[in-house]
C-alpha cells in the first residue's frame, strides 16, 4: 500500500473509531432523567418514581412532588440551569416514598412544603414505623379541602375530594394554564397500588374522579403520577374517564367472582380486567386484592 493511502485510510479508521467510541460512551452517560415542557413556564420531570411537575414565575419556582433523595438533586440542578429564581414552594400530592422521600433534598432550598393534612399524618406514621424520621422533611403547611395562592401570573388551587389512592391525595390545579397534577389518583394504563393501610378506597376513588371531571373543564390537561410503558404521564379527560371505568370494572369483576363462590386465591389468578383490556402486565394482583378486601368488609 502506498504511504499516502495508508495514512489516509488509517486516519479514516481512527476517525470512525473515535465517533463510534463517543456514541458508545454516550449510551452510558446520557442523563437518566427527562424534562418535558408543557408550556413556557410549566413542565414535568421524570426519572424514577412519581411524576414531578414544576412552574417558573417571577415569584420563584414551585415544584410538585420530589421522588427520591438521589433523583431530587437532579431536578433541582436542572431547574437552576433553566431559571435563576429561588424555589418558593414544594407541594406533595400524597405521602408515598416515591413522591416525598426526595423532600429532604429541598431542606436547604425552600422553607415551605405543603400537603393535605392526612398526607402529613401518613408520612409521619410511615417514618415512625420505618425508624427514619431523621430522613424526613415534613410539610409545614397543610390544607383540608381547598387551598389557593398566586405565583406570578399563575394561580394554584389545591383540592381534596376524599379518599382514593390514599386518604390524603391532593389535586393541584394551575388555573391560568388549566393543567391539573393528579398525583397517583391516575395510573395511566398501569395497574394501581391501592393503599388501604392509608385509608384508600376504590369505591371512593371512583367518586373522587367523578368530582374531578365535573370540576375541571373538558379541555383541561392532566399530569399523572405513573403510566405504563408506551403511555404518557400527561393526558386528557378521556384518560381520567378510562381509569374511572377501569376502577369500576375492577370492583365489578371481583364482586361477580365472589358471588360465584371464588376464593381470593382463585380471583388473583386473573390476568385481565374485563372491560379494561388496556391495563396489562404486572401488578394486577394489587387492585384485585384491594377490591376483595374492600368488598369483604362491605
Amino acid at each position: 500500500m502506498h504511504r499516502r493511502s495508508f495514512i489516509q485510510n488509517t486516519a479514516l479508521t481512527f476517525g470512525a473509531l473515535s465517533i463510534s467510541h463517543k456514541n458508545f460512551l454516550k449510551m452510558f452517560t446520557d442523563d437518566p432523567w427527562k424534562i418535558n415542557m408543557l408550556t413556557d413556564t410549566i413542565g414535568v420531570f421524570t426519572e424514577r418514581g412519581g411524576t414531578i411537575g414544576f412552574h417558573f414565575s417571577k415569584d420563584g419556582i414551585t415544584v410538585i412532588d420530589a421522588q427520591f433523595p438521589d433523583t431530587a438533586p437532579h431536578l433541582i440542578t436542572e431547574l437552576k440551569k433553566r431559571n435563576d429564581q429561588p424555589f418558593r414552594l414544594l407541594i406533595n400530592t400524597h405521602h408515598h416514598l416515591d413522591h416525598t422521600s426526595g423532600n429532604i433534598a429541598f431542606k436547604d432550598v425552600t422553607s415551605r412544603v405543603l400537603a393535605h393534612e392526612n398526607s402529613l399524618a401518613n408520612q409521619k406514621n410511615v417514618a415512625v414505623k420505618n425508624k427514619n424520621e431523621d430522613q424526613q422533611y415534613y410539610p409545614n403547611q397543610t390544607f383540608s379541602t381547598v387551598w389557593e395562592e398566586k405565583a406570578g401570573n399563575e394561580k394554584f388551587s389545591l383540592h381534596y375530594f376524599g379518599a382514593g389512592h390514599t386518604n390524603g391525595d391532593a389535586m393541584i390545579h394551575l388555573q391560568h394554564a388549566d393543567i391539573v397534577h393528579m398525583g397517583d389518583l391516575v395510573f395511566n394504563r398501569r395497574h394501581p397500588f391501592v393503599d388501604r393501610s392509608a385509608g384508600a378506597s376504590i369505591n371512593s376513588w371512583i367518586n373522587v374522579l367523578d368530582k374531578a371531571m365535573k370540576k375541571f373543564a373538558s379541555k383541561t390537561q392532566y399530569i399523572f403520577g405513573h403510566a405504563a410503558d408506551g403511555y404518557d404521564v400527561t393526558g386528557t379527560k378521556d384518560d381520567l374517564l378510562a381509569f374511572h371505568d377501569y376502577l369500576g370494572n375492577v370492583l365489578k369483576f371481583v364482586g361477580d367472582e365472589m358471588k360465584a363462590g371464588k376464593t381470593k386465591d382463585e380471583i388473583l389468578k386473573a390476568t385481565e380486567i374485563p372491560g379494561s383490556p388496556e391495563w396489562k402486565g404486572d401488578g394486577i394482583q394489587r387492585p384485585l386484592t384491594a377490591a376483595f378486601e374492600e368488598l369483604s368488609v362491605g
